[in-house]
């Protein structure tokens, strides 16, 4: 394979890696903390999420894919170009 895709795979594995973070960090968070732990986060919402964060889900999802798929195609990379067939 040729060196570009080496290349390719690591830029869209950091842009993925940044996106993926801050993706996570825009989710609410389900728990309050040490207060959910002992019966203070009892009056949460159980409507479900709204459609922004339905949508917010599936992005995340979506470049946790892509991220993953980097992962793995820098993988296989670097065993073809080792040569290491076991």
């Amino acid at each position: 394979m040729p060196i570009w895709f080496a290349y390719t795979m690591i830029v869209l594995l950091v842009i993925t890696s940044i996106l993926l973070t801050l993706l996570i960090l825009l989710h609410r968070g389900k728990g309050g903390g040490l207060s959910s732990m002992f019966g203070g986060g009892v009056s949460s919402s159980l409507a479900g999420s709204s459609v922004a964060e339905k949508n917010l889900d599936r992005y995340t999802v979506l470049v946790g894919i892509v991220w993953f798929a980097c992962i793995v195609g820098i993988g296989l990379w670097l065993r073809l170009q080792t040569g290491s067939g076991a």
